[in-house]
């Protein structure tokens, strides 16, 4: 079966950055079969299908390059509290929730992510094998990675930083078991990598299994990466060292290890991480929930590393981390008068589209319009007044894009998404699973770790 979308405006994403108006795109089984003028795709396709795209503009789906979809059940707490939100509220949820019940909130993350104009997540986090597969029905394409660690992240808010070795071990087989049940499933759109969770938790050895696992299953690999001062000051106690450096003893740099954050890279780390060739996720949105992220990214553009864009937690809205991204960059050299219009916003796109599909080693696939690429394709509706008047498309979606504008979403020529209604979840259902759900692991959660706080105005519940 063939689709040719007609009469509508192509943005590419591809190097040339073309955009084409009363054009047409064929998709045949989950390819691109051709794109261009319209008269010209109807005649060389007489027979197929026909969509009429007037009014729409088709873009390459967005590619979140980090996030874990379960801490939706976070959402409007944590981002107030004055405290270490990673090993004082996220790590105890993710174990307090069962495998169900971390598939409902994932699947609230993915339906979040798919009417935002997402078509691709990085997921790494932790009891994948529980939920992976709920994530999957989505329809979306996903990367799936375990989150390990060996220095138990339940006891860390306790200043515990022993090494657990059965803790580790548990993480290391839960890996083995995601990829023999996810790695190549759903006729390849979910995938797996191999995560280490931080340096902060993760010792030598852990590390050293993990670069065995990857190089077994040849897997690229991930880690969150000086994303707060806590793990800065607690690598430095431990082995005297930055978490950049310490990565680097250990051989675990290199060009296949993206890594989240690098909020607390100091300039010779940001030197040392270009020159391994490691790539860079960057959430600037989650990072400004407390003011403007403090990253160094004028030096991390500078030194030429791949930067995609991520949501990181409570959020799966891309349009937010564009525009904000947008903001952080122009101002990445941290100077008072700095100001600009650099980067581009075809640049910041690219952030959120084949940079995204570089950092999984996928942008011969994904990521941008081409010829032979999967049809993973965002369609916007032009009619939005956020959109309107159309000068320059491409700085509209940047600066204004919101996802009501999203009109439809389509994975592996597939549309998850189409005329704004969901085809693969049960939107209402999921709405009010996921607030049931909320409501008890948080009940529980607070019931078993009395040293943990209510988060900022205590927990008032609303059954909308």
């Amino acid at each position: 079966m063939t689709l040719v979308i007609t009469d509508t405006v192509i943005v590419t994403g591809e190097p040339e950055r073309h955009i084409l108006d009363h054009a047409a795109i064929a998709i045949e089984a989950d390819r691109i079969a051709a794109f261009g003028p319209t008269t010209e795709i109807e005649r060389a396709f007489p027979d197929a299908e026909r969509m009429p795209g007037r009014g729409l503009a088709v873009f390459p789906g967005f590619v979140n390059a980090h996030t874990h979809t379960p801490l939706t059940i976070l959402r409007g707490t944590v981002e107030d509290w004055d405290g270490d939100a990673i090993y004082g509220y996220m790590s105890p949820v993710s174990y307090e929730m069962s495998g169900e019940e971390r598939g409902i909130m994932a699947q609230l993350g993915c339906l979040e992510a798919m009417r935002a104009g997402c078509t691709t997540l990085v997921e790494p986090f932790r009891h994948l094998p529980s939920f992976g597969a709920a994530m999957a029905e989505s329809g979306l394409r996903l990367w799936l990675s375990e989150n390990c660690a060996d220095i138990n992240t339940l006891r860390i808010r306790q200043g515990d930083y022993s090494v657990d070795r059965a803790f580790g071990q548990a993480f290391l087989d839960r890996t083995e078991e995601m990829i023999s049940l996810f790695h190549g499933a759903a006729g390849g759109r979910v995938r797996c990598q191999v995560a280490a969770h931080a340096p902060d938790n993760c010792s030598p050895w852990m590390l050293e299994r993990l670069s065995e696992l990857a190089a077994k299953h040849r897997l690229t690999r991930t880690i969150h990466l000086a994303q707060s001062m806590e793990e800065v000051r607690a690598v430095r106690a431990m082995h005297g060292a930055t978490p950049a450096e310490y990565l680097d003893r250990q051989g675990f740099l290199g060009p296949d290890l993206v890594g989240a954050h690098w909020t607390f890279c100091t300039p010779d780390d940001i030197a040392l991480l270009a020159s391994r060739g490691v790539q860079m996720a960057h959430c600037p949105a989650n990072s400004s929930r407390k003011g403007p992220h403090r990253v160094l990214i004028g030096l991390i553009r500078d030194a030429g590393v791949n930067i995609a864009l991520g949501t990181d937690n409570m959020t799966e809205d891309m349009f937010h981390t564009l525009k904000i991204g947008q903001i952080i960059h122009r101002g990445g050299h941290g100077r008072a008068n700095e100001g600009g219009v650099v980067p581009s916003p075809w640049d910041t796109l690219a952030m959120g589209t084949i940079n995204g599909a570089r950092s999984v080693g996928a942008e011969r696939e994904i990521g941008s319009i081409a010829v032979g690429k999967k049809a993973d394709l965002t369609f916007l509706d032009l009619a939005t007044p956020s959109l309107r008047p159309i000068i320059n498309l491409v700085s509209n979606v940047i600066h204004y894009g919101h996802p009501a504008a999203v009109h439809s979403v389509m994975v592996d020529g597939r549309f998850v998404m189409r005329d704004r209604r969901v085809l693969t979840l049960d939107e209402p259902a999921l709405l009010r699973a996921a607030q049931e759900v909320t409501r008890r692991v948080w009940e529980r959660m607070l019931t078993k770790n009395p040293d943990i706080p209510p988060p900022l105005g205590g927990l008032a519940w609303l059954d909308a």
